[in-house]
């Protein structure tokens, strides 16, 4: 990185592994500005790093906390050099009794609030001609599972989002990472978790099922949220980071084990693809 007290700016800090990352790295005397939608949740980050850390309130579907956060960041430090896009949160149901309201409050906080951000912090990278974007996304943006398909929708899209940012902003100096995370020991499928329960028997064995896993596991994950934290930190330390990166074991079973599965099935249907072009002349 440009320096050697690089600044981060990591959105969804109260809990889980915002929380984490943001004492690691002021753990490690560098320079944080860390936000959750109320400062004072934050403030205990803040109280033992002198004027290292920045606490501040950003919800991040409101594009005026956006603008008022990114101008605090850079009055106090001059420059961001790693943003993590961390905030947001689960939502599960089936893909039929999915609520409208949840579904499209998922993608304010999930999709557009991430985008919006990431558009504030670019211009202060591009002046300094480096940074790196991560994105915290999930084993859910390769894979849908059932009861997740509204979750699985909002990371799929951070995903795609962030390969074509990659084009544009890597000849700028500037890198994209998603960081995938199975399933870890944080707030996900507990407090923070929204659920619209499966009402109609036929879905009972789907994604009726995958609703209780998910809540009567949590507290149990395998995945540990310090560690993610080091992994995240290691990434910006790399001279050739990864676009992506799986965390925890069963996530990268169920990564590898899917993406083996989708290249083997468009190779066995390239006559059909192949076929779609006009003929050659």
């Amino acid at each position: 990185m440009a320096s050697d007290t690089p600044v981060w700016f990591i959105s969804g800090c109260s809990t889980g592994f915002g929380r984490e990352l943001a004492k690691l790295v002021l753990a490690r005397g560098w320079r944080a500005v860390v936000t959750a939608r109320d400062a004072d949740r934050v403030a205990d980050l803040a109280e033992d790093a002198d004027d290292r850390a920045l606490a501040v309130s950003l919800d991040v579907t409101d594009q005026a906390q956006i603008d008022a956060a990114v101008a605090q960041a850079k009055a106090k430090f001059g420059r961001i050099d790693v943003l993590v896009n961390n905030a947001g949160y689960g939502y599960q149901a089936s893909v039929e009794e999915g609520e409208e309201s949840e579904i499209r409050a998922q993608f304010d906080a999930n999709v557009f609030g991430l985008f919006a951000l990431t558009r504030a912090v670019l211009p202060i990278m591009r002046a300094q001609k480096s940074g790196h974007v991560i994105n915290i996304t999930s084993v859910a943006g390769q894979i849908g599972f059932p009861g997740s398909g509204y979750y699985a929708a909002s990371k799929h899209a951070v995903e795609g989002w962030s390969d074509a940012l990659l084009a544009e902003v890597k000849p700028l100096g500037i890198e994209v990472t998603c960081v995938e995370p199975g399933p870890f020991r944080t707030d996900w499928a507990g407090r923070s978790l929204k659920q619209t329960p499966v009402a109609i028997a036929d879905y009972a064995d789907t994604a009726g099922k995958r609703l209780d896993g998910t809540r009567e596991g949590s507290g149990t994950q395998a995945g540990d949220p310090v560690r993610a934290g080091e992994a995240m930190i290691a990434l910006t330390e790399d001279a050739n980071p990864p676009r992506h990166l799986v965390l925890g074991a069963w996530g990268y079973d169920h990564v590898t084990a899917k993406l083996a599965e989708r290249l083997k099935e468009i190779e066995a249907h390239k006559a059909a693809s192949l076929g779609a072009d006009f003929p050659a002349a």
